[in-house]
């Protein structure tokens, strides 16, 4: 088992917020500089296609409860792998 794999079957096991915590900062560290005007203009760019997707009804919308049992599902499925 790698490193990677010890850490994450730790982490799983942490409560949610503070799973969230971590998948955030992970997220975030993915970004060179998540200040640079660049990066934010892409952030700008996905999330005005996104709302336009949504706006003009081509986009699938998931209702929340849906969405939390997919999400727990694949947090079962990964914490049993």
């Amino acid at each position: 088992m790698t490193r990677a794999e010890e850490l994450l079957r730790e982490l799983l096991k942490m409560p949610v917020e503070d799973r969230a915590h971590a998948a955030k900062r992970l997220l975030d560290s993915l970004d060179e500089d998540p200040e640079d005007p660049d990066v934010q203009a892409l952030r700008a760019a996905e999330l005005t296609r996104r709302a336009r997707a949504v706006a003009d009804g081509s986009a699938e919308l998931i209702d929340a409860d849906e969405v939390r049992r997919r999400v727990a599902a694949r947090l079962r499925e990964a914490s049993n792998a």
